[in-house]
């Protein structure tokens, strides 16, 4: 039961849609009408001795259409061939529509056996009578034969021959004489004249030891057979202990001559070569000073043994600080203000010659950068005047010595909003910038009057010092700027470089 006090809830209101009066008029009861249906009209009384009207025929008329015949017992209508058995006929097989466990069987054929008996055989149709019924004879068709063979011959002949001079690209002809036109007094290009000039005097270098070699290029400085190129040319042979490694230079002409190394110098990634030569060209040698940014250069070498290859390009920066790092079985660790160019340099360039407008020695190509390997428009050469003197040194002392600050550098630059500088890793012992109070963690800014930016620039500018010279570095210490002099000595006593 519900409890006394629970609310009562009122009926829900139902939504009754607005209808206007057209819609009622259109759809409402009929006047007067007072249900959903009209009242039912009443019977009509049946005459007397009338049948009363229903929806079906009088029983008697359906059993006499659809009764069984008189004294049968049968459920279904009699089997027709089972008349036909009680007539005296032979009896037919069971129907297997009217006994389930009767076999198939077929009916009649539409066309009696006696009757297909008689029509006997049909005759075969020919060809002839296939293809043209009887309206064309067979000498007629053997005509027609001979005709349509004729002309197919002669239609594939004809095609043929023009289809094979329509197919071929040239007609050919003993009448035609293509002429070649010379031009001996046509101007040569400035580049043709200075490659022609300078040419002769550069060769390819190839280093062989055991099954391992390398190649590069030279370039020849003095009559008496003297050759510079860079030092990773030749090092794998000034490396090797065992003695059985040749060098081969071969001249513009093909001449293949055994080479001698004369001496070499790592820091500078320099070496000179002594051939027996006789009549050799000679390269003209330029300044740094007269070098300008934008000028026009050619380089000149043997890029992936590709001999007596020039390229053209513009001197594209100066005084560009690089330096090499050793790689297994090459001690290059080269310092040097390089001239960049973006004539192409490859593989195989270096130690050839990068020369000027008239055909001067600017530098010797010598690296790249390039993250694919081959030329970007990014290459360097060494300076002539670093070339002049170190080559100079070597043919006279077999060796070269540098200033020696003696501290390492870290890898990256130090940077910030101020300044940029080089910061010492570590100092050696003993050394001038012990001696002069550098100490580990300060960040050298300057080597003289030269701005430091990154560990290169710092090696550079000390190798452009003379041995002996005391020089001023500008220190960052603690957050505050130190001026410190420091007497560069030589390398010769310098600790070896770790391995």
């Amino acid at each position: 039961m519900r409890p006394s006090d629970a609310p009562v809830l009122g009926p829900r209101p139902v939504h009754r849609p607005q209808i206007d009066s057209l819609t009622a008029r259109a759809f409402r009861r009929p006047k007067g009408q007072g249900g959903s249906f009209a009242p039912r009209p009443a019977a009509a009384a049946a005459p007397a001795g009338d049948l009363e009207p229903v929806n079906r025929p009088p029983d008697a008329v359906l059993a006499e259409a659809f009764g069984r015949p008189a004294g049968s017992d049968e459920l279904l209508q009699r089997d027709p061939d089972a008349a036909n058995a009680e007539a005296g006929a032979p009896a037919a097989p069971a129907d297997p529509w009217r006994d389930p466990e009767a076999g198939a069987r077929l009916g009649l054929p539409a066309v009696p056996p006696t009757a297909q008996a008689a029509l006997g055989a049909a005759p075969k149709l020919t060809a002839r009578e296939v293809l043209f019924g009887d309206r064309v004879s067979p000498r007629a068709l053997v005509v027609l034969g001979g005709l349509a063979a004729g002309v197919g011959l002669a239609a594939g002949v004809i095609g043929g021959f023009f289809g094979g001079l329509t197919a071929s690209p040239v007609l050919t002809s003993r009448k035609v004489t293509i002429q070649q036109e010379s031009a001996p007094g046509k101007p040569h290009s400035q580049v043709a004249k200075v490659a022609d000039a300078v040419l002769p005097s550069v060769v390819s270098i190839s280093e062989i030891v055991g099954d391992q070699g390398a190649s590069g290029s030279g370039v020849v400085i003095d009559g008496g057979g003297y050759i510079v190129t860079n030092n990773h040319v030749i090092s794998m042979v000034a490396m090797d202990t065992s003695g059985k490694g040749k060098i081969t230079v071969t001249f513009r002409d093909g001449t293949k001559t055994p080479a001698t190394l004369v001496g070499r110098d790592p820091k500078t990634d320099l070496a000179v070569l002594k051939v027996e030569a006789n009549n050799l060209t000679v390269i003209r040698f330029g300044k740094s000073d007269d070098v300008r940014v934008g000028d026009d250069v050619l380089a000149i070498g043997s890029p992936l043994g590709l001999k007596e290859t020039v390229t053209s390009g513009i001197v594209s920066a100066l005084h560009r600080a690089m330096k090499e790092t050793p790689e297994p079985g090459d001690d290059t660790a080269g310092a040097y203000d390089a001239v960049q160019t973006d004539a192409a340099i490859n593989h195989g360039n270096s130690g050839g010659a990068l020369v000027d407008s008239e055909g001067r020695l600017i530098g010797i190509n010598t690296a790249i950068i390039s993250d694919s390997g081959g030329s970007v428009g990014l290459g360097f050469a060494i300076p002539v005047d670093l070339v002049q003197r170190i080559a100079q040194t070597i043919i006279r002392d077999k060796v070269v010595y540098h200033p020696w600050l003696g501290v390492s550098a870290k890898s990256q630059a130090v940077e910030n909003d101020a300044l940029s500088g080089a910061q010492v890793a570590d100092v050696n012992a003993g050394s001038p910038a012990a001696k002069a109070g550098i100490a580990e963690g300060d960040v050298i800014v300057k080597v003289g009057d030269r701005q430091i930016n990154d560990p290169a620039e710092l090696t550079v500018a000390v190798q452009s010092r003379q041995i002996g010279e005391t020089v001023t570095l500008s220190v960052i210490r603690d957050g505050r700027q130190v001026d410190i002099p420091v007497t560069l000595e030589s390398d010769k006593d310098a600790p070896a470089p770790p391995k």
